[in-house]
């Protein structure tokens, strides 16, 4: 399964992006696993989090963060 994602970073912080705004991506209960997974620095893409973007019905998006401790 092939994942777009856009890698992100300021004030020394690093996030991968990955767009749901369309479709849902990631199902909900794997976000976090995923999130522990991918921002491995070692074995993964290496981050400090990974932001989901979504569509919402009280804002233009809904962003949702997932900390590698599936926080």
């Amino acid at each position: 399964m092939e994942i777009a994602f856009t890698k992100l970073q300021g004030n020394g912080n690093d996030f991968i992006l990955i767009d749901e705004h369309d479709r849902e991506v990631i199902p909900g209960d794997m976000k976090g696993a995923f999130a522990t997974l991918y921002c491995d620095r070692r074995f993964g893409i290496g981050a400090d989090g990974v932001l989901f973007l979504q569509a919402s019905d009280a804002a233009d998006i809904r962003m949702r963060l997932f900390q590698p401790d599936e926080s």
